[in-house]
C-alpha cells in the first residue's frame, strides 16, 4: 500500500480509508501497509503503528493485513510487530537492516530474533535496491523457523526467486514465495510462486488479480497477455520519476489524492512530475483522454 498524505505530509486518514474500501472491492486478498512504496522510512514509530491501526480497523478483519516492521535494529522492528499482534495482523513483513551494512551472520541473526521474540507469522522481504540481499542459505536456514512463512523477493531475478525456493527446500523448511515486482508474477507463478504483494497491485487491483485468476483456471493466453498489458503503465511509474512518485500518481489516476511526497522535489522535477501525471493517467484511464 502507498500512503496518502495531506497538504502537510500527515498521514490522510479518510483517504486512506478510502483506498481498503477499493482494494477490497476490487478482490485483493490481502493488504501490506508500512511498506516500501509507502514510504515507510520516512514514518516515526508512531505513525508505523497508526497506519497499522488505520487499515486493520478499516478492513474489519475482509482480508488480512501484514503490514512492514523495516528498522535498522531488531529490537525497533520486535516492537512494531508487537503492535501488529496486538491489533490482529496476520502477519509481519520484516526486510533486512539498511544503511548499515551488517554481515551475513548479523543479517540472520536479525531475522531470528525477529522471527523468535514477534510471536506472529514473519514474512522474510528481500529487498535489493534498499536493503542487503539475502544469501540463499541464510533464507534457506530461517525458512526452518517455525513461524517464518513466506518470502518476498523483490530482486526481479527468477534465478534468484527459483534458488530461494530451492534453499528453503533444501533445507527441510516450507515458505510460500512472492513475487515483488509486477512484471514477474505470470513467470513467478508458473515456477511454483503463490502470488505478489506489489504496488501496482493496489493501483490496478483488476489487472492483477486478473493475472492470477486466469492462471488458476488455466487460461494461460489470458494470463500472460494481461501480464504485458501492465508493463508500459509500470515503466512509466517506475522509472518516470524518483520512487515512489510516479506510482502515487497512478492511484491518483484512479481518483485518490495523494498529497505531496515526504522528501520535497525540486522546482524542475515537479514540472516534469505534472507531465508525467497525465501520461500515467492516460496510460491507466485511456477512455477518459482524447
Amino acid at each position: 500500500m502507498l500512503t496518502p498524505f495531506t497538504e502537510d505530509r500527515q498521514i490522510n486518514e479518510p483517504v486512506l480509508r478510502e483506498m481498503v474500501e477499493f482494494m477490497i472491492t476490487k478482490g485483493l486478498h490481502g493488504l501490506f501497509p508500512v511498506s516500501s512504496c509507502g514510504e515507510a522510512i520516512h514514518l516515526s514509530h508512531e505513525e508505523k503503528c497508526h497506519l497499522m491501526d488505520i487499515v486493520v480497523d478499516q478492513a474489519g478483519g475482509r482480508v488480512p493485513v501484514t503490514p512492514g516492521v523495516p528498522a535498522t535494529t531488531a529490537d525497533e522492528a520486535i516492537s512494531l510487530a508487537h503492535h501488529a499482534n496486538k491489533i490482529g495482523c496476520a502477519a509481519v513483513v520484516a526486510s533486512a537492516p539498511y544503511y548499515y551494512k551488517a554481515t551475513t551472520s548479523m543479517m540472520e541473526q536479525f531475522f531470528v530474533r525477529v522471527a523468535k521474540e514477534s510471536n506472529m507469522p514473519v514474512i522474510l522481504y528481500n529487498i535489493p535496491l534498499f536493503s542487503q540481499p539475502l544469501p540463499y542459505d541464510v533464507v534457506g536456514r530461517l525458512a526452518c523457523l517455525p513461524n517464518v512463512v513466506g518470502m518476498k523477493d523483490s530482486s526481479g531475478s527468477i534465478v534468484d526467486f527459483l534458488h530461494y525456493k530451492d534453499s528453503a527446500r533444501e533445507a527441510g523448511g516450507e515458505i510460500a514465495m512472492l513475487t515483488g515486482r509486477e512484471e514477474g508474477l505470470l513467470a513467478s507463478l508458473h515456477m511454483g510462486g503463490k502470488g505478489c504483494m506489489t504496488a501496482t497491485s493496489g493501483i490496478m487491483p483488476e489487472v492483477m488479480t486478473g493475472i492470477y485468476g486466469a492462471f488458476q483456471a488455466g487460461e494461460y493466453e489470458a494470463a500472460r497477455v494481461l501480464q504485458e498489458s501492465i508493463l508500459e503503465p509500470i515503466r512509466a511509474m517506475m522509472f518516470g520519476a524518483a520512487f515512489p512518485v510516479g506510482f502515487k500518481l497512478g492511484l491518483e489516476a484512479r481518483g485518490f489524492p495523494m498529497g505531496p511526497p515526504r522528501v520535497d522535489l525540486s522546482a524542475k522535477e515537479a514540472d516534469g512530475v505534472a507531465l508525467l501525471k497525465e501520461r500515467i493517467a492516460s496510460l491507466l484511464n485511456p477512455s477518459n483522454t482524447s
